[in-house]
């Protein structure tokens, strides 16, 4: 096999629930998509759920239970996906950028309250996305009072605190995309943890047919959620031997990823100063590993956000490379891997 930079976990099991769903005709949204529901509410506790065709849906689905009001600003992270601001400004809403701590990927209460001081007007809610499986405070952050959309769609199997991520937020997204740590092949849950948030949900009423899941794509992640404990086990006993190698090096990685609190969706390392990413890129393919940026431009907002107003995420963006990791990767490849992490000029 190949080695990828990411690739989808999708063995047996998921390619044979496709097939039956396929087999007996269950193509649209169906029965598939109400099992969905029932087997998230068990690995996720939540009081009210959606599933919808795509993470943009789920957001544009989010910010209309919120209800606020046209123009107001909602405060993002520069490293959050490109499409969040389609979605805000096709809402009628304003991003505001927000930087996130040295050497890490997260926003934070300290980097909020900046944000806010330089917001034109009060902002109407904050929209975290945890970027690279990390998962922030969100409970400092839910303590200035705005209410918190939270997308997990990278940090599944991630513990805040004592807290799976995305039990804080007023509402939680957790995509089903190709590159999230769980996959439909597309798609979105949109979910309320609480019992005020998950009736504005329930108020949303009954939406149409062409807004549900595929029970294609919910016989998919229905697998997915059964395997996720096995695949995050394997995620950790691979990113073990990439810190082993790391600390060999003079890179750094974004916080402590050997824990039980982190799901290793991503190895990401800050490269020290002097070492540049084209230089680590050509380095990796000389070995036929591929590296890529964690932070590009094509993936991020952070262009959009400025250098100015965001320092932080911008340095980041220049300096920080991923290596693959997934649990499809075998014993030799993470070897390979764990040796060119090792050998980094």
């Amino acid at each position: 096999m190949k080695i990828a930079v990411y690739s989808p976990t999708i063995r047996r099991k998921e390619m044979d629930a496709v097939l039956t769903a396929l087999v007996e005709d269950k193509i649209g949204p169906g029965e598939q998509e109400r099992v969905l529901l029932r087997t998230a509410r068990d690995f996720l506790g939540f009081e009210q759920c959606v599933a919808l065709r795509s993470p943009a849906m789920a957001l544009a689905l989010a910010l209309k239970t919120l209800g606020l009001a046209a123009g107001s600003g909602v405060l993002l992270s520069a490293l959050s996906p490109r499409y969040y601001r389609l979605v805000i400004e096709d809402s009628g809403l304003c991003p505001r950028y927000v930087d996130v701590a040295p050497s890490q990927a997260c926003i934070t209460r300290r980097t909020i309250e900046a944000a806010l001081s330089a917001c034109p007007n009060p902002p109407g809610c904050i929209l975290i996305h945890h970027t690279l499986g990390y998962a922030p405070d969100t409970e400092a952050l839910a303590e200035t009072g705005l209410p918190v959309i939270e997308d997990i769609s990278q940090s599944y199997g991630t513990l805040a605190g004592e807290r799976i991520a995305g039990s804080v937020g007023a509402l939680t997204i957790l995509g089903l995309e190709e590159q999230d740590m769980l996959t439909a092949g597309g798609g979105a849950l949109l979910f309320a943890p609480r019992k005020r948030e998950g009736a504005a949900l329930r108020n949303q009423g009954n939406l149409p047919k062409e807004y549900g899941l595929p029970d294609m794509n919910a016989a998919l992640a229905i697998v997915q959620f059964r395997e996720s404990e096995k695949n995050l086990a394997k995620r950790k006993e691979i990113a073990q031997a990439y810190i082993r190698s790391s600390l060999r090096t003079r890179h750094k990685t974004l916080v402590r990823q050997d824990g039980e609190s982190y799901n290793h969706y991503a190895f990401p390392l800050i490269l020290a100063t002097g070492t540049g990413v084209k230089e680590v890129k050509a380095y990796a393919r000389q070995k036929d590993i591929p590296v890529e940026n964690a932070f590009g431009n094509e993936d991020t907002l952070v262009e959009a956000a400025g250098k100015a107003a965001c320092p932080e995420a911008y340095a980041l963006s220049l300096r920080t490379v991923r290596f693959p990791l997934y649990p499809r990767l075998g014993a030799s490849e993470v070897e390979k891997v764990a040796k060119l992490i090792g050998s980094l000029p």
